[in-house]
Parts: structure tokens; C-alpha cells; sequence
């Protein structure tokens, strides 16, 4: 919730003579409320209003109305049974349930019966929602003054019980207070460890889902869908506890699903599965904060942790190491979504959307438009079988797109020259998105598994032989986006990919970067179209081995780096007729360190500079044509690769 401290001043009038006043621990003007009578027989009546200060237990077959605000007193409790259902007016700030320190509520829903806290419509910000003051500790001290209705919370008793939650829904909370405040589904200030709180959902929140402002309390399954602000927020040392949480983001303009702010409680989270159809931040954290987070799952997300102020990521434990900006924490969902079948979400899945992983075998439907909307991982044991004229729209997303295969996962591409598979954003503009990674077993002078410099991939290994599947007839078009000053995704990136791996007729198009890069690996390829490239058209390093055969490349945009970059080992690649065409100078073949290849009918035209040993290198570990490379020459001496029946290399979505 944003923070603004908020006096909360309520005035009810009513036609009777005797009034209790309600002191919420603060020294402002009490509100007047009705008299307990009064209170009562409303209640029995089927509406909610005004304080309570003894003990009630509502009727699960009456339906209530919640026209104003009902507060709980220091020793009163509410009961509500199970399938009770409690109509919140559209009423904004006016309209909430308070329970004030000393107070208890006992929320008795189950499964088959939800306790239902909703306005009519369910229409964000309709009205408050649930706050709960308890005597926990919370760094704001003791008596702090809540942000909402200036209610006090905070004490010394961290076992303190504000009562039971189980089973209840809240929908279309998150009431305005001013330009910097807003209610939560469920505020949870200075709560202690006594208090139970279990299966809990939040739909539909103008502000944060649930919200813990110091206190002890912990809890468990809790389901969040599209809360507008933070789907769970904490701050003032909370130091309790969540197990499986499952946060749903499908509508653009939200916070964060997670955020932390000012002292670190080190709060537990264990089963965090997060799931973002529209992009944005996952875990952002504020000032000193942190927490543990075990069986994180993230999917979607532009942004997996932001630390705000530059707060130590340490303070933030992932699966048992310091959290990484730069992974996107897209594993398989440790929260089962079904497992909140009662929640009855209006939510339907999207089928066209690709993002998440794949842990068994997917077949995709090539009569359907398909969107890549964040990251698309295949596990190890995985397989995506993509069928012939499949087209792919990739959002301009940046980083945050791309498909990758793990290693021991699989793809298989069934383009054919009639029907290819194209992956392309819609403008097919350079760094619009990512690319396709590909991670296996062979073997990699950077060793058995080797951490790739695109989402931190482990590859290698010292299967050669080792296969990643079948890539024919494939065009990529706008990849290459900008991880950092030193790194960039390549339209086709190749970690140790074994020579069981089948890739033929590639097009890379329009790519910020390299348009294929094999990192070590035995993989050959034959019929590569590479066409506008910013940096290497192809790229080799970490001792690459293999063959391909038929390479045209194409530069018409100035300002690239190379046709070819070789760097590192030399484990001599070969290269059976190789053309690169420039109408814009520039370099046409670059090996850096000991780095070398054997090209044989190799065709070079219009670059300013044809060979560039460009770390001193010997020439000699450059064979062309069966003679070591020559810097004067002008390797017009080949027969071009003809092109003119690569009628699919230009395919658009």
C-alpha cells in the first residue's frame, strides 16, 4: 500500500438517544455508532454496521449487507460460518470491516463453503476490506496509528490471536483514500503468531492483496488475482511465514506481486508460484528489506527482482542462494492453481499464449497464431514439437522473451520450404525480444555444465553425440535484446549442442546481435540465410567443432561488426561454401586469439577488410581453399550460394 499516514474520521447519525462511542486507541474525536442494542438487531436483521464489543455468531443462511463501516472491539468476537455470504455497498472508504486490538474474528468457510466478503459488482476499489489490529511487535512501535480509519495496532505479545481465517474470498476492495493511500483486501497490522489464517483469496484489489505491517502471523494458501498495486505487501519487520501462495496478473498497470519495504524481518515464503500474462515486475524490494523465498516459480515478468533502493541482494534468498536479477525464475509451478477450485475465478487460460515450461511433450496447433509472451523453457525430459507454417508473434518484451531448451529437454521444428516457422515480433525490428537458446551435453571448453550468459543456462557435458531435437526451415526475425553493456541475446544461440541435433534452413533476420553463435558443442548445420545482423552474422567460441554447409550472408544496414567472429580454442569448423555480400564495407571474417576455421568455396564482396587476425593469431590457422587465409586477397574466386529457391527465408507471421 502506499504510505501516508491517514486519520480516519467517521460520523453515522442516528434517530435514537443512547450512543456507545468507538475509541480506536487513537486521541481523535471518536466516531459515533449506534448503541449495542442497535448493533445487534441490525445484525439480525442481515445488515453490518456499527461496533461490536460482545460476541456474535452470524447465520450462514442469511445474506448480509455491509452498508458502512462494522468494527470489532477489544473483546468481542465475530463468528462466520461457512457459506456465508456478506454484500459490501460500493461505498468506497466507508465501507469495511475492522477488527481492533483485543478484538476476534473466527472465519469458519471450507472448500465446498467460502466465507464471501464482495461488493455486488466486484469492481476494484468498491469499498475497504478487511483490517485486522493486533498486539505483535512491529518496528513502528508500540500503539503505532494505522495508515486506514487511524485505528492503533503494535504491542510486546507476539503469540497474540486475533482469531481464524479459513476459507474466505474478498473481491473488489481497495477503496481510495487519498492520492497516496489505499485500503487492501486483508491488512494485517502487528497480527501475532496466534492468529490462523488459511486459505485466503483476494480478486480483483485496487490496491494490495494482503498486506502485513509488522507482527508474527503466518499463513497458508493464498491466492491473489489481479490486485492492482502489490499482490502481497510487507513492511515494519513482519517476520512471519507463507506456504503456497499463487499470484495471477492479467491486467496491464499493476506494481508488483511481491513488495517489500523498510526493515528486514526475514519473512518466509515456501511455494511461490507468480504468473504475469501482461509482463511487468515480480519481487521488488524497498530500503533494507528481504526475505526466503523456497520454490519460487515465476512466469511472465518483465523483471524478476528489483531492488529498489540498491539494498543488499543478499537479503533475498532464492532456493537457497543470494537472489539474481538477471535469472527469470521460470521453473514448473510449485502451486497447483486447481488446488484453489473454490476460488470459481472467471479467469480462462489463454491457449494461444506461449510462456512458462514445458516438462512433458507439446504439439502446437500450426492453424493457430500462437503468442510468445515471456519466456518459454523446455525442460530437461521436455518437448516441443512445433508443426510446419506454425507462426509465432514474440512480444517486443526485450529480455524477457525467448524460448529455451534445457539441457536433456527437446524441439522439434517441422518447417518445411513451403510452410516455415516463423517466431517474430510484429515490427521485426532489431532487440525486440530475445531469441531461441538451445543447451546440451556436448562438450565445451568452458566445461561440464557451464553457466551461459543468457539466463544463466547450464550446458555441457561430454555427450557429442548428444540431441536437442530438429530445427528445419525456421525464420526469426527482431531478436537480440540487450541483457547488459556486454551481453545480447542471438537470434540462435547453440550451448554445446551435440551432433544428434538436426539444423538446416535457418534465417535470421533483422537481429541486434549475432545471428547464430555456437558456444563449444559438435552440432553442424547447413543453410543458413543471415540477413542485417548488428553484430556477427555467425559467431563460433569455446571450441566449436562442427560443419555447415551453404551460408549466405547478406549486410545492406552499415555499422555491423563482422560477417564471421571466431574466438577462443581453434578446434578448426568447417565451412562449405561460405557467401557474404556487403553493400556497406565493413569486416567479413574476424578470428580473435588462436581461433581458426576451414572454409572451402568461399564467395566475399564489398567489405573493406576481408580477413582480421584480430588479436595477431597465425594466419595459417585459417584454411581457405586449401591455402592459409591471405589479407590481400579478394575471395571472389567461389561459386556463390544460390539462393533464389530460399523462397521461405523471407517468411512474415
Amino acid at each position: 500500500m502506499r504510505k501516508l499516514t491517514f486519520k480516519f474520521l467517521g460520523l453515522v447519525a442516528f434517530s435514537f438517544a443512547t450512543l456507545t462511542l468507538t475509541n480506536c486507541g487513537s486521541d481523535d474525536p471518536d466516531p459515533i455508532q449506534p448503541d449495542e442494542s442497535q448493533v445487534i438487531q441490525d445484525l439480525n436483521n442481515g445488515v453490518m454496521k456499527g461496533s461490536l464489543d460482545q460476541d456474535y455468531t452470524l447465520s450462514a443462511g442469511t445474506a448480509y449487507s455491509l452498508p458502512s463501516s462494522f468494527i470489532i472491539q477489544s473483546g468481542a468476537k465475530l463468528t462466520i460460518p461457512a457459506g456465508t455470504r456478506i454484500t459490501a455497498a460500493a461505498g468506497g472508504t466507508e465501507v469495511y470491516i475492522a477488527v481492533l486490538k483485543g478484538g476476534q474474528i473466527d472465519i469458519q468457510g471450507s472448500a465446498s463453503s467460502p466465507v464471501v466478503m464482495a461488493s455486488a459488482s466486484s469492481t476494484p476499489g468498491d469499498w475497504g476490506g478487511l483490517t485486522i489490529c493486533g498486539e505483535a511487535t512491529t518496528t513502528a512501535g508500540v500503539d503505532a496509528e494505522a495508515e486506514v480509519g487511524g485505528f492503533k495496532y503494535g504491542g510486546t505479545n507476539d503469540g497474540d490471536s486475533s482469531g481464524n481465517i479459513n476459507y474466505l474470498l474478498i473481491k473488489g476492495t481497495g477503496a481510495q483514500i487519498n492520492s497516496e493511500s489505499q485500503y487492501n483486501g486483508v491488512s494485517l497490522y502487528a497480527v501475532g503468531s496466534g492468529t490462523l489464517i488459511n486459505n485466503v483469496a483476494v480478486v480483483n484489489g485496487a490496491d494490495d492483496g494482503v498486506e502485513f505491517f509488522g507482527g508474527t502471523v503466518s499463513a497458508s494458501n493464498i491466492y491473489l488475482e489481479n490486485a492492482e498495486d502489490d499482490a502481497v505487501d510487507w513492511t515494519e519487520g513482519w517476520n512471519g511465514t507463507v506456504n503456497n501462495t499463487y499470484i495471477s496478473n492479467t491486467k496491464a498497470g499493476f506494481s508488483t506481486a511481491f513488495e517489500a519495504d523498510k526493515d528486514n524481518g526475514n519473512p518466509k515464503f515456501n511455494n511461490v508460484t507468480a504468473v504475469s500474462t501482461v509482463g511487468g515486475t515480480a519481487l521488488q524490494f524497498k530500503k533494507e528489506s528481504g526475505a526466503t523465498i523456497t520454490g519460487l516459480s515465476l512466469t511472465g515478468y518483465d523483471v524478476s527482482i528489483d531492488m529498489k533502493d540498491g539494498g543488499p541482494l543478499s537479503n533475498v534468498i532464492i532456493d537457497g542462494n543470494t537472489a539474481d536479477p538477471l535469472l527469470n525464475y521460470t521453473t514448473p509451478a510449485t502451486v497447483d492453481v486447481s488446488t484453489f477450485s473454490w476460488v470459481n475465478s472467471s479467469l480462462t487460460p489463454d491457449t494461444t499464449l506461449l510462456q512458462g515450461t514445458v516438462s512433458g511433450k507439446v504439439t502446437l496447433d500450426s492453424s493457430v497464431k500462437y503468442k510468445l509472451n515471456s519466456s518459454y523453457i523446455i525442460q530437461d525430459g521436455g518437448e516441443l514439437v512445433i508443426p510446419a507454417g506454425t507462426k509465432i508473434e514474440a512480444r517486443d518484451g526485450g529480455t524477457g522473451v525467448y524460448i529455451a531448451v534445457l539441457k536433456g529437454g527437446k524441439i522439434d521444428i517441422q518447417g518445411t520450404s513451403a510452410n516455415p516457422v516463423v517466431i517474430a515480433s510484429v515490427s521485426g525490428n532489431p532487440g525486440d525480444w530475445g531469441g531461441l537458446t538451445i543447451c546440451g551435453k556436448a562438450t565445451t571448453t568452458a566445461g561440464v555444465d557451464a553457466e551461459a550468459e543468457v539466463g544463466g543456462f547450464i550446458y555441457g557435458g561430454t555427450e557429442d553425440a548428444d540431441n536437442s531435437g530438429s530445427i528445419r526451415y525456421l525464420v526469426l526475425k527482431g531478436t537480440g535484446a540487450q541483457i547488459n553493456s556486454e551481453s545480447q541475446y542471438n537470434g540462435l544461440s547453440l550451448y554445446a549442442v551435440g551432433s544428434g541435433t538436426t539444423v538446416e534452413y535457418i534465417s535470421v533476420i533483422n537481429g541486434s546481435d549475432d545471428g547464430v553463435e555456437f558456444f563449444g558443442g559438435t552440432v553442424s548445420a547447413s543453410n543458413f540465410y543471415l540477413e542485417n545482423n548488428e553484430d556477427d552474422s555467425v559467431d563460433w567460441t569455446e571450441g566449436w567443432n562442427g560443419t555447415v554447409t551453404n551460408t549466405y550472408i547478406s549486410h545492406t544496414v552499415a555499422g555491423f561488426s563482422t560477417a564471421f567472429e571466431g574466438d577462443k580454442d581453434n578446434n578448426n569448423p568447417k565451412f562449405v561454401n561460405l557467401t557474404a555480400i556487403s553493400t556497406v564495407g565493413g569486416t567479413a571474417l574476424q578470428f580473435k586469439k588462436e581461433s581458426g576455421a576451414t572454409i572451402t568455396n568461399i564467395w566475399l564482396e564489398g567489405y573493406d577488410k576481408n580477413i582480421d587476425m584480430k588479436d595477431g593469431g597465425s594466419l595459417s590457422n585459417v584454411q581457405i581453399d586449401g591455402s592459409d587465409a591471405d589479407t590481400t586477397a579478394d575471395y571472389k574466386t567461389g561459386t556463390k550460394v544460390d539462393i533464389s529457391t530460399w523462397t521461405w527465408r523471407n517468411a512474415g507471421l
